[in-house]
């Protein structure tokens, strides 16, 4: 390890998972591993800026799914939109019915099939309620659900990135970046996640337990998914990261805004 592939993987992952452009000086497997380690940060920072923009938003004066519905919606562009898209090609992929080699063609067109379609309007409709109930709740809730949903998300990319996950290409982000991470490495990115649900506290002692909990369902989910798509296509690729981003990110918003009930 080095100062210079810390630094350098802070930077990849600027700008792999978020728009803004940034100098990489060098591009390779250990920066790439630093990278994934640093994307769980990031996504909590983008957590916390869409929270805060649906918190400004209710305030202004607009209702909380309208300004939740406006949030989520920079929260992607934050993103290029890139999950958004790998979710959505992971799910024409996989309910194509073809053979590896087929699926991972489909995955490579530039169209959006029916079942990415319903996915993305199913996926998208339920950030938007599950921050809009948070933002109805309290500013606190909002910003601690959308945190962790953040980190929780890019978390399920980092434990994607252990040595026991295979790429289904031998080219590609997938490829690039399969491995990277050491199992010691993706664990105590973890913990610090479920630190990070402490951040709950601010709204009641049950929601930070509401919080992790979402995280642990997050990860579940998002590894129910990977599951599957290794069985199905023989490893990860790009569009199955950003899959698993948005299903680990997704399934934490619905536990904790469904928690907001008994907290």
């Amino acid at each position: 390890m080095s100062r210079s592939d810390t630094v350098d993987g802070a930077r990849m992952a600027v700008g792999t998972f978020t728009v803004w452009p940034v100098r990489v000086e060098r591009v390779d497997r250990p920066v790439a591993g630093w990278a994934m380690r640093w994307a769980p940060v990031l996504g909590a920072l983008l957590g916390a800026v869409t929270a805060s923009l649906a918190t400004a938003g209710a305030w202004w004066g607009w209702s909380a799914p309208l300004a939740a519905l406006l949030a989520t919606g920079l929260g992607a562009a934050l993103t290029r939109g890139l999950h958004l898209d790998g979710l959505a090609d992971l799910a024409d992929g996989l309910g194509s019915g073809r053979p590896a080699e087929g699926a991972l063609e489909v995955m490579r067109r530039s169209d959006i099939g029916p079942f990415g379609v319903i996915t993305l309007l199913v996926t998208v409709g339920a950030q938007v309620l599950a921050l809009g109930q948070l933002v109805g709740a309290s500013p606190w809730a909002a910003l601690a659900g959308a945190v962790t949903a953040g980190a929780t998300g890019r978390l399920a990319v980092t434990l994607a990135c252990t040595p026991r996950v295979p790429s289904a290409r031998p080219e590609g982000l997938g490829a690039f970046v399969a491995g990277t991470v050491r199992p010691r490495s993706a664990a105590v990115c973890a913990a610090g996640v479920l630190a990070l649900c402490a951040l709950g506290l601010t709204h009641s002692p049950g929601f930070a337990a509401a919080c992790a909990a979402g995280a642990v369902c997050g990860l579940a989910a998002a590894g129910a998914l990977l599951r599957r798509a290794v069985r199905r296509l023989g490893g990860i690729t790009g569009d199955v990261l950003g899959a698993l981003v948005e299903t680990a990110a997704t399934t934490s918003l619905l536990v904790t805004a469904a928690a907001l009930t008994w907290v």
